[in-house]
């Protein structure tokens, strides 16, 4: 793809002495493999119609990677280009970005501990980890952190109801089987948040357990907080890896970001915040934004401060020329906040932080809640997609239910809302990642039963039309991970991969591979087809199993 852009650029800048970068885009079959609106841009200029350079651009195209170019519309130029040219695109899986040697830090999980990880938790950090593996395959070097609020009011609660269980021994915790601990902390945070809503005694005991959070100066307490904490890290961890995120390589918690956080608001009272009733708070309305505590009357480190913090600790740790944030929607303008606040607290800083925000996420069944605690645990998903496999006689392994759940959060652009379908998500011939990834086997089943392996060959001058059509498409493959990559939206992954299935299901349902005469050549696409499928499936962060 490069090589083309290159042809047209440079032909653009022998005849017309300007330098411009000409986008590729792909039109419907029938007017060619690329298209490119070139002319339309260079019109003002060169001081010409677009449709007279585009027919100046498509005499001097010819060259031994572009069979054909037509000059459509206004000024459009349509390009065929040579079967041996395709079957070189068709190879590469280059991604071309600007992204080389470029450091970025992506928090690729932040559920809290101390209650249960809930399905809007895992889509977030599905999100966030398949838009690091986009970022690694444009040449950046990402490092994955995770940060969590192990202080504050959701402490308070859980710790409410903690101790109430264990009535003064906290070796009563032991007695709670492995599988049975995440459970057993979204029961414990759903009382206490029940018992903070509904009654004031209640509500006043919890702030003072709240506050315990930050000294855990009491024996009992401390004890259950810290036994709470690894076991919830522990099912974090897990659960992480069973939703087929990548590892993380530091973990920050909000107690170290608020010990860095507030002191910076102090330091900059007056210049970026001002005080109100003993409260530090950001003026947002003078930029645009809401207005936002960060220190609390008692002194005490809100959100605002936290962030902050964070944002230091990260930049402290890997000077990074990004750092990407996946939330939900509703805390987008918050982070607008702690984004301009960092701005003007460290000028160097700015335009380093970047927030994603994701659409709203809703099982069938109804919208969650992370502050009632009447959440869908992602335990509850998995256990959901297993028994709806084991329904339809399908396989039931961790690579399949991470195909689901992936793909079935991926194919919707990330701002956008999302309603999972359990049913949707499994179908082997629907719009699915268990989809996909059968399609890989059965097209590493055609190759396993041949005795050699498809090799190149030198050429591929003639071509059948079915065969140009799927290797038309395999030649795509590089364009939308990198439209992916710069947009940093995995949706085009999963429609690219949807399409590139359907087209082999239309050739192989006409076209014989095993014995037809032309065996070679099918081989040879069958084998790009599933390599292309596996990189893709792999952006996705999705397996690409052999076997099913």
């Amino acid at each position: 793809m490069q090589e083309i852009q290159r042809h047209i650029q440079e032909v653009c800048q022998r005849l017309f002495s300007v330098e411009v970068v000409p986008e590729l885009t792909i039109p419907d079959e029938q007017f060619g493999d690329y298209a490119t609106n070139v002319a339309m841009h260079l019109a003002s200029r060169v001081g010409q119609a677009p449709r007279a350079i585009a027919e100046q651009i498509v005499a001097e195209l010819a060259s031994e990677k572009i069979e054909s170019a037509m000059v459509a519309g206004p000024g459009f130029i349509n390009i065929v280009l040579s079967n041996d040219s395709l079957l070189g695109l068709a190879e590469s899986i280059e991604v071309t970005t600007d992204l080389s040697g470029k450091t970025i830090v992506a928090e690729t999980n932040n559920p809290n501990p101390f209650k249960a990880m809930h399905v809007g938790h895992g889509y977030n950090a599905v999100a966030a980890d398949t838009i690091a593996n986009l970022l690694e395959k444009g040449g950046a070097n990402v490092h994955r952190v995770s940060y969590h609020g192990d202080i504050g009011a959701h402490v308070g609660k859980s710790m409410y109801s903690l101790l109430r269980y264990v009535d003064g021994d906290p070796s009563k915790l032991a007695d709670i089987p492995k599988p049975e601990r995440n459970t057993f902390m979204s029961r414990m945070y759903a009382e206490g948040a029940k018992a903070y809503k509904e009654d004031p005694s209640a509500k006043q005991e919890i702030d003072q357990l709240a506050e315990q959070s930050f000294t855990l100066e009491d024996d009992t307490y401390r004890q259950i907080y810290e036994t709470c904490k690894t076991w919830s890290f522990e099912e974090i961890d897990s659960l992480v890896a069973r939703l087929g995120n990548q590892r993380i390589e530091k973990r920050y918690l909000e107690s170290q970001a608020e010990e860095l956080g507030v002191p910076i608001v102090r330091d900059n009272v007056g210049k970026v915040f001002i005080e109100s009733d003993g409260a530090l708070v950001f003026p947002g309305e003078q930029y645009g934004i809401f207005d936002n505590a960060f220190v609390s009357s008692r002194g005490r480190g809100l959100y605002g401060a936290r962030d902050l913090g964070l944002m230091q600790l990260k930049h402290q740790d890997y000077q990074p020329d990004k750092n990407y944030i996946v939330t939900a929607h509703e805390q987008k303008d918050y982070f607008r906040g702690v984004i301009k606040a960092v701005d003007l607290c460290f000028p160097e800083q700015k335009d380093v932080i970047v927030n994603i925000p994701t659409g709203e996420l809703t099982l069938k069944g109804g919208k969650m809640s992370s502050r009632s605690g009447d959440v869908i645990e992602v335990q509850a998903l998995f256990d959901q997609l297993e028994t709806a496999l084991a329904e339809q006689e399908s396989s039931v392994t961790d690579e399949i239910v991470q195909g689901a759940i992936r793909y079935q959060f991926l194919k919707h652009r990330i701002s956008s809302n999302v309603v999972f379908d359990i049913n949707e998500s499994i179908n082997t011939v629907g719009n699915s990642g268990p989809y996909l990834q059968y399609a890989h086997c059965r097209a590493r089943s055609i190759l396993e039963k041949v005795t050699f392996q498809p090799a190149s060959t030198d050429a591929v001058n003639e071509l059948e039309p079915a065969e140009r059509s799927l290797l038309r498409k395999l030649s795509h493959y590089s364009l939308a991970a990198t439209k992916a990559t710069q947009e940093l939206s995995p949706h085009i992954i999963c429609t690219y991969l949807y399409e590139l299935a359907q087209n082999y299901n239309r050739f192989y349902e006409h076209n014989r591979v095993l014995g037809d005469e032309r065996e070679a050549i099918r081989l040879q696409l069958v084998s790009r087809y599933a390599e292309t499928l596996k990189d893709g499936l792999g952006l996705l962060g999705i397996p690409a199993p052999e076997h099913m």
